[in-house]
């Protein structure tokens, strides 16, 4: 009996999602899965690739309701914790933030200053960086996918597959790898 118990208990454990991220002295929340790096983009992506994963930077603000729900409703649920562990090098960018970023192109400049380069204007957005980025190539440019917006479980999880299988790649919009993918109702 006492087995079984445990068993249901696991079970019950692994059906849940995992818990909400903290937040950190900058006030973004702080999962487990993010790497602190010193963010040189060309550095990140050569220890992303080392570990045969992807580059993700995830752009963020004090304050983001839409990260909020990302953090507690989406990103904990398991399959996409998941995903994330076994595919994704994430790095953190805060949208006002200070901290120096140096681009693939060798440029330096504070994540604000970098966010309007990119042209990032609304927290959360997703980037996902290729294994290889061309000589000179701005992150911008060389972003196979950038997804600004807070989405449900079912789109964040398809998002996360089409690039982790290179979707992008086979000339089927994402739009429509969604539709072909995505239950009814799913989202």
């Amino acid at each position: 009996m006492t087995r079984l118990i445990a068993a249901l208990a696991l079970a019950l454990a692994l059906a849940l999602p995992a818990a909400a991220a903290q937040l950190g002295d900058d006030g973004l929340h702080k999962p487990d899965w993010l790497r602190e790096t010193f963010k040189d983009l060309r550095e990140d992506l050569a220890e992303a690739n080392a570990e045969g994963k992807r580059l993700m930077i995830l752009w963020e603000q004090r304050g983001c309701i839409y990260c909020t729900r990302m953090h507690t409703q989406v990103f904990p649920q398991p399959e996409i914790d998941a995903l994330i562990r076994d595919h994704y090098f994430v790095v953190q960018m805060n949208l006002f933030g200070d901290v120096p970023v140096t681009d693939f192109d060798g440029t330096v400049l504070p994540e604000k200053a970098m966010a309007l380069r990119w042209g990032v204007v609304f927290t959360p957005t997703l980037m996902f960086m290729p294994e290889t980025v061309p000589d000179g190539a701005t992150a911008a440019r060389a972003a196979v996918v950038s997804m600004p917006g807070a989405f449900g479980p079912g789109t964040t999880r398809a998002l996360l597959e089409w690039v982790r299988d290179h979707g992008y790649e086979s000339g089927e919009h994402f739009q429509k790898y969604l539709a072909r993918t995505l239950a009814p109702g799913a989202d």
